[in-house]
């Protein structure tokens, strides 16, 4: 089998195969799934194992001369492993390091050299009062796995829940120095510790660190009390500052303030006048421009400023019905190459002629003409890591070697779905109550005609959106015979300031009306039967669900809500514990909207029943939202189940977890919407 790309055949090569192999063995010999079966033959249990499934590829990252490739990969529970694979040599998987605590993941790691990786590992801990708080850890593996250096540096004292910032890495390399990388960290004062959480912190500073010897450090930044973030150029010198003040009781005052450098300069200047709502994002020192984002007409677009004191700034590319929302970078040194944007899919404008018919002719050449995301790149940018997906397509990672013009797929994101057969994922419009059209993706099971089960499934946030592309829960809802709508409703981001508006929560009528439409024109249409139609929902999307009730309690046989906001008052108090209390109390808002728009309120308005499902560590959503609701909904005779997945967070990130949930969801929408 060969690829054609540009009028050029792509081979497959040997090495690089031998890597897939030795990947797909690895995963059939740990017996987590038999072989594949098809979405109509698979029984639910089997579907809901494999949609549920961690993704098996869950970061990968290529070292600076091209010739290896460490991805992390799990054993679909709470362990995640770093593998190394030399493309040089066997094209073997080795493992290198894996981390096993239940309480955090490892993330991600990258090349600073091709004999040492940086990583990152996330996750929960608690402090005093049994507060739950997130935190990031750094550190260093040499490639062969025999060294590992910590880098997030912490006194003796430090507590591992309050230093929560691990830091951040601001450029790979540091120019004249080997394995030398330039990060963040976060200084504590020791003699404010056991105070109200996050006066512990005494700012953030910026350091080179030695990967071989950790203890070899540099301060490059002194540490700022309201800093929260810093940006590198290409040539690793610190350009952008970013600065969130907090108050007299340490939380944040909801205010940002951006300054910039002049190239050699270390003194600071803010971003005025025409500047003052610029949000940047990245250096390119070659062309003495900071990128970033400014509104436009309402909508979010790309512009770049002159790091030169004289306040320029030129539009990079806008849009005038939705925001250009991401920057596209390759490379070690994070070249910026082009802009992203989301209409009805996500489409890339490259500023590069060679990467944008690149790009142009590997969406032709392969299946289904997916979408295609350049990850990384060996330092001569000669060899590219692909990711090709689509809304039936997983994703399948690629190596491409540009000197040779070979193309060699890697690994695929989601090995336990192949030769499982997907539906279509299709955007529409349909009217809302007042004729607004609301956008949407529709997806309908293979194969079948007429009105049939069909779930609204709205999105978090909500300053989120739903995009094109390929959808765990959607697509193992269609497996199960459902038509599925995802709306992005008025309170979407994505679509410019007046869409969003006052947001989905001030705004509630607006949104949870926008999502009600939703399933009516599903029946309007004569896709969903009246009777066998059901809403899900996870964060925002299952506050969503249990308020479309409020609204409408006919509209819907049946409810499920994942870590669900239920009570609006209860989301605003529970923050107050952390730094962003004041922001929490904002976005919510106040006045009578609050009561009316927290479901927990209104349980005897309920008439379907509801499944709640939430995770005792959910730092977004406290699990006690979901207990509220259940209380209320029992103490109103409401047909009510809770599943409470104990010392699991927002995100329920663990395969075994996920295939229970989706097999409860299956049970409890046959058993609602039987005729």
């Amino acid at each position: 089998m060969t690829y054609t790309i540009l009028g050029l055949g792509f081979p497959k090569q040997d090495k690089v195969f031998s890597l897939y192999r030795s990947f797909f063995a690895a995963l059939c010999a740990s017996a987590l799934f038999a072989a594949p079966a098809s979405a109509q033959t698979a029984n639910a249990e089997d579907l809901a194992a494999r949609f549920g499934a961690r993704t098996t590829l869950l970061d990968i990252s290529l070292s600076p001369s091209g010739n290896k490739v460490a991805y992390i990969s799990s054993d679909n529970a709470s362990t995640e492993i770093l593998y190394v694979v030399d493309l040089a040599g066997t094209a073997e998987p080795v493992p290198v390091t894996r981390s096993s605590d239940a309480n955090s993941d490892l993330d991600n790691c990258s090349w600073a050299s091709d004999d040492w990786l940086v990583c990152e590992t996330s996750g929960y801990s608690q402090v005093e009062g049994g507060i739950p708080v997130g935190f990031s850890r750094m550190f260093a593996v040499s490639a062969d796995g025999e060294e590992i250096n910590t880098l997030t540096t912490r006194g003796s004292s430090y507590a591992r829940g309050y230093l929560q910032d691990g830091g951040t890495v601001l450029a790979l390399d540091v120019e004249g120095k080997d394995n030398t990388i330039l990060m963040t960290r976060q200084f504590l004062d020791e003699t404010r510790i056991g105070s109200r959480l996050g006066n512990a912190v005494n700012g953030l500073g910026v350091e080179t660190v030695d990967l071989v010897r950790a203890s070899r450090r540099s301060t490059v930044e002194r540490p700022d009390d309201d800093a929260t973030r810093y940006v590198a150029d290409e040539n690793g010198e610190v350009r952008l500052k970013v600065r969130r003040p907090d108050n007299a009781t340490g939380r944040l005052t909801g205010e940002t303030y951006y300054f910039y450098r002049t190239a050699g300069s270390k003194r600071w200047r803010p971003f005025e006048g025409e500047l003052s709502e610029f949000r940047p994002v990245s250096v390119d020192a070659a062309s003495g421009f900071a990128y970033g984002y400014k509104r436009r007409d309402g909508y979010w677009a790309v512009y770049r400023a002159a790091l030169d004191g004289s306040g320029n700034s030129e539009l990079v590319a806008a849009r005038d019905d939705v925001d250009v929302d991401r920057l596209i970078r390759i490379g070690r040194k994070q070249r910026i190459v082009g802009v992203s944007y989301a209409t009805e899919k996500r489409e890339v404008e490259y500023f590069d002629p060679k990467l944008a018919s690149l790009a142009r002719g590997l969406r032709t050449a392969l299946p289904g003409q997916p979408l295609i995301n350049i990850v990384d790149a060996s330092a001569d940018e000669q060899v590219l890591l692909i990711v090709a997906s689509s809304d039936t397509d997983p994703g399948m990672s690629y190596l491409l070697d540009r000197s040779n013009n070979s193309l060699s797929p890697l690994l695929p994101l989601r090995e336990h779905l192949a030769q499982v057969p997907m539906a279509n994922m299709e955007p529409v419009m349909f009217p809302a109550a007042d004729g607004t059209q609301i956008p949407g993706y529709l997806t309908r099971p293979s194969n079948t005609d007429g009105p049939k089960r069909a779930v609204v499934l709205p999105h978090g946030g909500p300053g989120a959106r739903d995009y094109w592309g390929f959808d765990w829960i959607v697509q193992f809802l269609a497996a199960r015979g459902y038509a599925v709508l995802q709306p992005n409703f008025r309170g979407s981001s994505g679509y410019g300031a007046a869409w969003f508006g006052r947001n989905g929560f001030k705004a509630w009528e607006l949104a949870v009306g926008d999502v009600n439409d939703a399933g009516r024109w599903l029946i309007s249409e004569g896709i969903a039967d009246p009777d066998q139609l059901a809403i899900m929902g996870w964060s925002y999307g299952g506050y969503a669900a249990l308020q479309s009730q409020v609204l409408d309690p006919d509209l819907y046989q049946a409810v499920v809500a994942i870590a669900p906001v239920t009570d609006l008052n209860m989301l605003v108090d529970q923050a107050r514990d952390y730094t962003n209390y004041s922001l929490v109390r904002r976005t919510v808002g106040q006045g009578p909207h609050v009561r009316a728009g927290s479901p927990a309120n209104f349980a005897e308005q309920f008439k379907a029943p509801v499944l709640l499902f939430h995770g005792t560590q959910d730092l977004n959503v406290a699990h006690t939202q979901s207990r509220r609701m259940k209380n209320r909904l029992e103490d109103a005779g409401r047909a009510v189940e809770y599943v409470e997945y104990d010392g699991f967070d927002h995100y329920l990130d663990h395969g075994q977890l996920r295939g229970n949930m989706l097999l409860k969801i299956d049970v409890f929408l046959n058993d609602a919407l039987k005729r």
